[in-house]
């Protein structure tokens, strides 16, 4: 296996103009494999170009230690790191973008990827930062379909932020022409028999709870472009986070770990009704933030039925004794709220606690993953149901993603309502799963699948 050049990176964040939309931030013309995202209700962060890569020229780095890989990479990346930071904001200075295969067997197992160019804003403030490789010879300044490093300000050896966002509306592209979609490894009508299987191994009494995956293949007469699936994708889905990192798009409702000045914070989503609501509303009421306490929720009535609840308990049980030995004074909520989205509510519940070790936000996600509410429980049992009954390779969808910065703070979602671009830009994998309990109905769980992919069919301009 191919060994990553450690690059040593200039990096320089200046404040900028805050702009409506993000997305228009990207250049017409950008790579639609090297573009990053992590964006909610208008704030966040944007990329393009690639500076640095963990991720090798043979797929990936897997196996069981592919986090504790990449890990150990950003910290030797940081500390050769030279960074100018004149804004100091999280999501400033230096950032990597993430994403990691669900399985360690999987032969995309993921890794870290430092932009050439991240955009970002919050609260008003918004900023630019540039990051560039010193050493011509790194594997990243020379590698195919990147561009050229952004121009640099003699005075100071580091881009000027003008020079480096395109003027916003310049980013508009066609949407793809022809996309149809195609059976995955399991046709539709075949799913149920999946379900009654697991079912079943939950009857044996070989686990608890287990989540089931199917995918869908959108194929496309033209290249899908990145930027009008996140555009679609934050346009409509809002409350969610609209993430990106090679090629694999998506917007998730789920933060598997938020670490902040040492307080850490995860959503736990599992449970899951469609909305009776046709059509569904494109607009949704405002969520709040992580750090908003819960409060009762009256419309817990409409959704929590026995077998929701039951898989939700599973989910919030498996995130809060993972997070224990790393945080102290771990807050649980008794009961979840219902988060509401455009096609379906989910009971979900907010954990926070103080970091208690120097763990950063990417050890924190690696001791999350798998949580019972994509992979169920027992974990390891549940992970070898998965493997023996769905008959496809997940990739980096169910897995970790979203960012890191140079002291370990971030933001780490699960990879959910997703779709994985092919290497030509042609087709999407889109992916949807369902928990499994003994109280599942096979029919009902095909159901929430269709209903699941309703996200990402919308993002590719096929309707909902």
């Amino acid at each position: 296996m191919t060994v990553p050049v450690l690059p040593r990176l200039r990096v320089r964040t200046l404040a900028a103009p805050p702009v409506p939309d993000l997305f228009d931030l990207l250049p017409p013309d950008v790579d639609a494999a090297s573009v990053v995202s992590w964006v909610r209700e208008g704030s966040g962060l944007i990329g393009w170009g690639r500076a640095a890569s963990s991720r090798t020229a043979d797929g990936g780095r897997g196996g069981p230690d592919r986090f504790a890989t990449a890990a150990q990479w950003w910290r030797d990346v940081v500390a050769g790191a030279e960074v100018v930071d004149e804004v100091d904001l999280p999501g400033t200075g230096l950032v990597a973008f993430g994403s990691f295969a669900f399985a360690p067997g999987s032969p995309d197992g993921g890794g870290l990827v430092v932009p050439r160019v991240i955009a970002g804003q919050h609260d008003g403030k918004a900023w630019v930062t540039s990051i560039e490789d010193l050493d011509l010879s790194t594997a990243a300044d020379t590698e195919p379909g990147v561009s050229d490093p952004a121009p640099t300000d003699p005075a100071e050896g580091a881009p000027a932020a003008p020079d480096l966002l395109p003027a916003p509306g310049e980013a508009q592209s066609e949407p793809a022409r022809g996309i149809r979609l195609l059976p995955g490894a399991v046709a539709p009508p075949d799913w149920p028999r999946v379900i009654r299987a697991g079912i079943a191994r939950i009857a044996a009494g070989e686990v608890d709870k287990v989540v089931l995956a199917r995918d869908v293949v959108a194929a496309a007469d033209a290249p899908i472009e990145t930027v009008d699936v996140l555009r679609r994708l934050a346009d409509r889905y809002g409350a969610t986070w609209t993430f990106a990192v090679d090629g694999l798009v998506g917007a998730t409702p789920e933060m598997l770990v938020r670490l902040q000045h040492g307080r850490v914070r995860s959503r736990v989503l599992a449970g899951t009704v469609r909305r009776d609501r046709t059509p569904a509303p494109s607009v949704t009421e405002a969520h709040p933030e992580l750090e908003d306490a819960h409060t009762p929720d009256p419309r817990l009535r409409f959704v929590s039925d026995a077998k929701e609840l039951e898989e939700h308990q599973f989910a919030v049980r498996s995130v809060a004794e993972a997070l224990a030995p790393h945080c102290a004074a771990l807050e649980v909520p008794e009961e979840p709220f219902v988060l509401e989205l455009p096609d379906v509510y989910h009971l979900a519940t907010d954990i926070s606690g103080e970091a208690s070790d120097d763990a950063t936000s990417l050890d924190l996600a690696a001791a999350l993953h798998p949580s019972a509410a994509v992979c169920g429980t027992p974990s390891e049992a549940a992970a070898r149901v998965i493997a023996e009954l769905e008959g496809m390779d997940r990739g980096r969808y169910a897995g970790p993603v979203g960012w890191l910065d140079a002291s370990g703070d971030g933001d780490w979602g699960i990879a959910l309502r997703c779709g994985q671009l092919s290497a030509d830009a042609r087709s999407m994998r889109l992916f949807a799963g369902g928990g499994i309990v003994a109280a599942s109905d096979p029919e009902s769980e095909l159901a929430e699948t269709e209903v699941k992919l309703a996200a990402m069919r919308h993002a590719l301009g096929l309707g909902s």
